[in-house]
């Protein structure tokens, strides 16, 4: 059985999720065994793919709801929300 963890996290740095934000998300999902699907308002992507990623155009303010699905779901997405609402080490 695998656990599943659901969290928002919120966009803080001023340009949104460009494309380092979103290298840095993919790259920090990546080192989790689980799967991890982000969602901002209608659109679902894989958050282990830059191209999906960056489908989400989320800027500043914009809410993600990121769903984490397997042996270390909790640790992923509590891993995921920090690097988002910390601005992704931007400023």
């Amino acid at each position: 059985m695998s656990d599943r963890v659901v969290i928002t996290a919120t966009v803080v740095n001023r340009l949104g999720l460009h494309a380092r934000p979103a290298m840095s998300f993919v790259d920090a999902a990546a080192a989790f065994a689980s799967s991890i699907k982000v969602r901002r308002e209608d659109t679902i992507v894989d958050g282990k793919s830059i191209m999906q990623m960056m489908m989400l155009a989320a800027g500043q303010g914009s809410q993600l709801e990121i769903t984490a699905e397997g042996p270390d779901a909790a640790a992923a997405a509590q891993a995921l929300k920090k690097l988002v609402e910390g601005g992704f080490d931007e400023e």
